[in-house]
């Protein structure tokens, strides 16, 4: 059975590239062409592709946007990336919300289907120009780790509230995003404080600031 792919891109000619690219690949079938954001998450709605290729700046929502409604909402989707930008930055944000693959454009046609395959395969497709953003990220966090052990020991659901913490996101929006009282969730926030032997919810967002992209 063929796997079921999504393209975004907002530029005509690049995505009939990629398009023409998977035609000639018989294990995947294109059911869905966008060219801005919002088309492209009506379409992971409508359709429930195992794969969505985003360009990471699109109109109307971004790539980074749609990865966000994507883990909020939670459609069974793998995601990779396209971008003609070599920055840290924008690699941490996309591996924090979950990308599988993150393909520089100038190495597009030629990593596609590899990409596509590997991430078909719950595995990681990296284009190798930034592969030591993914070197450094998890030099990062080895280190983190090591002078903060503790981060290991906290619950799935403080390593939520510790991220949506991290997005610099109020105690009333995360209820709201969890579905969980508000009192839940400062109990929540004094347990993280408690484990990190923090004092106080502000010390605890300034660590969550400045490690965000490794929490």
């Amino acid at each position: 059975m063929a796997i079921r792919v999504i393209i975004a891109d907002d530029h005509p000619i690049f995505r009939e590239g990629l398009i023409r690219v998977l035609s000639d690949a018989s294990d995947f079938e294109l059911i869905g062409s966008a060219k801005d954001g919002a088309q492209a998450y009506e379409l992971i709605c409508d359709r429930k592709p195992d794969i969505v290729v985003l360009d990471i700046s699109m109109p109307k929502m971004n790539g980074l946007e749609i990865l966000k409604k994507i883990r909020q909402n939670k459609p069974p989707v793998k995601c990779v990336i396209l971008t003609m930008y070599r920055d840290e930055e924008y690699f941490n944000e996309a591996m924090d919300l979950g990308v599988r693959g993150y393909l520089l454009k100038e190495n597009a046609v030629s990593e596609f289907i590899h990409c596509l395959r590997k991430v078909s395969q719950d595995r990681y497709f990296i284009s190798s120009e930034i592969s030591e953003y993914l070197v450094n990220r998890n030099e990062n966090l080895k280190t983190l780790q090591k002078e903060h052990p503790a981060l290991q020991k906290l619950t799935s659901m403080e390593r939520r509230i510790l991220k949506l913490v991290a997005e610099n996101k109020t105690s009333q929006e995360i209820s709201q995003e969890l579905f969980i009282s508000y009192r839940t969730v400062q109990n929540h926030r004094n347990n993280i404080c408690n484990k990190l032997g923090f004092k106080g919810h502000n010390k605890l967002l300034q660590f969550a600031l400045e490690h965000k992209s490794l929490l």
